[in-house]
């Protein structure tokens, strides 16, 4: 039989992109959605001809990893074989405006959904797999570069902070209750699809829209932060090769090379031709109380063990972002006419 998947947080970057690869792989995919006045699926429209999933091999559940009594009740429903926590308030400068919910969420939030699983194990006799997604955002002000498995977290916000905390309780279950639960240490991965308010997409947005007049100006706060960026898409491979292994075991997936926000900065506008010195502004609001300067992955052991490697390189990236978003803003301006 076809194996079954279940995704919280599908409607998200990640969870689209690995709703895709499940489905061409031939599972049957269940993703967990929160209620609200207005659906949020863009993301994955494309992949389904209804909101019941009836005529398709994805199906959608209303849920919140807030509500353990409802993540008992779609396991059961399910019966997923594996279990993907993408789910989280994933916006690292908003989790300082919101801590308590960011903590719940992303925190308390992956235990009780393993809590969830260790008590459907033990009540049908099954073995469900479960994987959580970590942040190289735990390691913060990590006194070693570049980072791995072995690096010591020295979290630097609330997001991060409940990260490591649902890393060590994945830990805790895969050595106290056998399960098989894996953490999956990523670095930041980015798409078309990621969010407008996230800075990689901020930038490509504004910039794309700047270029057919329907912006002025870019607002941003720290342009010297380096990070380790790759394509969600390629990120979401590692999540599966981590769930096909033999032993649980926790992953560092990254590119291992890191630019400034500056040359994303550069790289976006000089694809449009447009000097970005001319249309952006510095601002102290976009600042973090507590900044995290330089994150650099080693993935070597995704890369002997997993055999994963990542396919699209920073520039490429970029360019893949700028394009998508300047299709977008012409039918923007078509829309307006």
């Amino acid at each position: 039989m076809a194996k079954c998947a279940l995704i919280t947080g599908i409607t998200g970057q990640d969870g689209s992109y690995l709703a895709e690869l499940l489905l061409a792989k031939g599972y049957k995919v269940h993703g967990v959605v929160r209620r609200t006045s207005s659906f949020a699926t863009g993301r994955i429209d494309h992949l389904r001809k209804g909101f019941d999933g009836h005529d398709s091999q994805l199906q959608l559940h209303y849920g919140d990893l807030g509500d353990a009594t409802g993540l008992r009740r779609i396991l059961g429903q399910t019966m997923a074989d594996e279990v993907y926590n993408l789910a989280a308030q994933s916006h690292v400068r908003i989790s300082f405006d919101q801590p308590e919910y960011t903590a719940d969420v992303v925190g308390l939030g992956a235990l009780r959904l393993l809590e969830a699983i260790r008590d459907h194990n033990k009540r049908v006799g099954r073995s469900v797999r479960f994987y959580q997604a970590g942040s190289s955002e735990m390691f913060g002000q990590a006194p070693e570069t570049p980072q791995n498995e072995n690096t010591p977290f020295h979290p630097r916000s609330p997001y991060a902070c409940a990260k490591v905390y649902a890393y060590w309780q994945t830990r805790n279950y895969r050595e106290a209750y056998e399960l098989f639960a894996v953490n999956g240490i990523l670095f930041n991965h980015e798409s078309p699809r990621r969010g407008e308010n996230f800075v990689t997409r901020k930038i490509t947005r504004s910039a794309t829209r700047i270029k057919v007049g329907l912006q002025h100006r870019l607002v941003l706060g720290n342009l010297e932060a380096k990070r380790d960026w790759g394509f969600a898409g390629d990120y979401v491979e590692a999540m599966w090769l981590m769930m096909q292994q033999d032993q649980p075991d926790d992953f560092v997936i990254a590119t291992g090379e890191n630019h400034s926000v500056r040359e994303f900065l550069e790289l976006a506008f000089d694809r449009l031709k447009l000097d970005w010195h001319k249309y952006v502004e510095l601002d102290p609001r976009f600042l973090r109380p507590a900044e995290v300067d330089v994150l650099l992955g080693d993935a070597g052991k995704a890369h002997r063990v997993l055999k994963w490697r990542p396919k699209v390189k920073f520039q490429g990236l970029v360019a893949m972002m700028v394009d998508s978003d300047l299709e977008l803003a012409q039918r923007e301006v078509k829309a307006n006419t």
